[in-house]
């Protein structure tokens, strides 16, 4: 009945402003679809399971309509059941996301379900990446505020979804922002950009623990300061959170800490980011028995590289909540175009690093053993989580014909991050060549190959795709687990895939294996199964 009244509600916002004019302002509905459904196939080699259903599917719609200074939306959730690898508290279908927004030149509100982020997120942000099963939106009141110029404010107050339901735990939060160069006249046109903000968020939930005296209101705060001249930009951030005891940490009461440090800069053919970031017991959740992805009201951003290659993804890092100091640096490098490096189309080389590392924890002559453990601010510990060297060449040799070259060594403490496993230490490589044969047809052949003595051994994976532009792909792709120690596990995991485009509307049909493995976005992560079926997805943008 709840969600029949607020559909009801925003359907009469759009009749009741336009009776109040004599010509009918015209109002614009836009949104978005996706279905994405598995036919399962018993595989008893790789360990696949069969669902009773056969077939599961999740699915989504998002409806916005934009009506002057109104804008109001809904989206529809269906999971018939969950797919597996995804948490099975999805099963149903439902409206869990619905809002209505109004906005004006000073002040801008919303009422229902939002998402929003503190500066880097590191007290605050809310979310969702359907990939990763991954959605902790809040439900309440959202509302922003500009009482000047340069002068940003905003508040929220709200619970958060978890799957269908909120969770039990109520988020307080403000949060502002100065732009200098916008507040002062003067700095309007300085080659310098200075922007500083704050915020502060507070969590309520009722202590119901029978052994310990659990803070009912956890307040955490962080502040920010960036710097940009010219194309050099320095980002940099620290937030402090109170005792805050939950299933993350052991029911501990040490407050936490996170430093986070980014800088960018470009000279010419030359440019390169370079991070930091140190965390101490920072996980942050509006239910301290909240446990995986669900409930969390802080981000943690990952300084590790993304990749897209699936071999070399293959062991991607997930942050440590609990603590861990790392860096990451990546530099490019574009050699000009028309000499013997270069070549006629110029070449780019990019070099990029990661390393992680727990910090340290000492656990002895605790003046409170409640504590935990106590450490000192930016301490690295010797135990190695991650680290990642990559070297990529990109060149373009004609108007037809392209290649991408790449290397990886990578070292991944597989017991620490995933509770399993010791260190895996791995050499991979990528060779991605595309041809165009004639206009808007392309072939594109790609190689990868993944040497380790760890964990489950070498791999191989080959990957031919025909594009007929702007409609029609069509691919063959395998991976082949050849250096594992089980003969009985040298797997091939074939896809076969098909896929049409047309005016937003995109289908795609394959058939095949999937590996078991680890999809993560930005330092969150999934696990997935193994999996051997037919699958369909289909999204469509109106």
């Amino acid at each position: 009945m709840k969600i029949i009244s607020f559909i009801a509600v925003i359907l009469c916002v759009p009749l009741m402003l336009s009776a109040q004019k004599d010509e009918r302002p015209v109002g614009r509905l836009t949104g978005n679809f996706n279905l994405e459904a598995w036919y399962y196939f018993k595989d008893s080699v790789i360990g696949t399971e069969v669902p009773p259903e056969k077939t599961l599917m999740n699915s989504y719609a998002n409806f916005r309509y934009d009506y002057g200074q109104f804008t109001a939306g809904i989206r529809y959730e269906g999971y018939l059941n969950t797919l597996q690898g995804f948490d099975r508290a999805n099963d149903g279908a439902g409206i869990p996301y619905r809002y209505l927004n109004y906005k004006n030149d000073q002040v801008e509100f919303t009422v229902g379900n939002f998402y929003d982020q503190f500066g880097n997120g590191l007290i605050l942000r809310a979310w969702e990446d359907k990939n990763i099963d991954y959605d902790n939106a809040f439900e309440g009141v959202q509302v922003k505020f500009n009482p000047a110029n340069g002068v940003y404010l905003k508040g929220l107050y709200g619970k958060q979804r978890t799957y269908f339901e909120l969770g039990e735990g109520i988020v307080r939060g403000i949060d502002g922002e100065i732009n200098l160069n916008e507040l002062f006249d003067t700095l309007s046109v300085s080659k310098s950009r200075i922007v500083l903000g704050g915020s502060f968020v507070s969590k309520f939930q009722k202590d119901e623990n029978i052994q310990y005296n659990l803070p009912e209101n956890v307040a955490a705060f962080a502040g920010r300061l960036s710097f940009q001249h010219g194309l050099f930009l320095l980002k940099g951030e620290y937030a402090h959170k109170i005792n805050d005891p939950s299933a993350d940490n052991n029911l501990i009461f040490k407050d936490g800490d996170a430093l986070l440090v980014n800088a960018s800069w470009s000279i010419g053919s030359f440019g390169g980011i370079l991070g930091a970031k140190w965390v101490d017991n920072m996980s942050f959740r509006s239910d301290y028995r909240a446990v995986d992805k669900n409930l969390q009201i802080n981000y943690l951003p990952s300084i590790t590289q993304n990749h897209a290659y699936s071999l070399i993804a293959m062991y991607p890092y997930a942050t440590q909540l609990t603590g861990e100091a790392g860096v990451q640096g990546e530099l490019f490098y574009r050699l000009k175009r028309k000499t013997p490096l270069g070549g006629k189309y110029g070449t780019l080389i990019s070099v990029g690093y990661s390393r992680i590392n727990d910090i340290e924890r000492k656990t002895e002559g605790l003046a409170n053993d409640t504590l935990g453990y106590e450490t000192d601010f930016l301490s690295v510990s010797d135990q190695l989580l991650y680290d990642d060297f990559n070297v990529k060449i990109e060149r373009k040799f004609s108007r037809k014909f392209k290649a991408i070259l790449m290397g990886q060594y990578l070292s991944y403490n597989k017991k620490y991050i995933e509770g399993k496993g010791g260190m895996v230490y791995a050499k991979a490589g990528v060779l991605d060549l595309s041809y165009k044969i004639k206009p808007r047809h392309t072939l594109k052949l790609e190689q990868q190959i993944l040497v380790t003595e760890q964990d489950r051994g070498d791999w191989y994976s080959a990957m031919i795709e025909y594009t007929v532009s702007p409609h029609w792909f069509f691919s063959v792709m395998n991976q082949y687990n050849y250096g594992n120690s089980d003969k009985n596990m040298r797997v091939n995991y074939y896809t076969l895939s098909m896929g049409y485009n047309k005016s937003g509307n995109r289908i795609q049909l394959n058939f095949g294996k999937q590996r078991e493995g680890v999809v993560c976005v930005g330092g969150v992560c999934r696990q997935v199964p193994s999996a051997y079926g037919a699958y369909l997805t289909l999204t469509s943008t109106f």
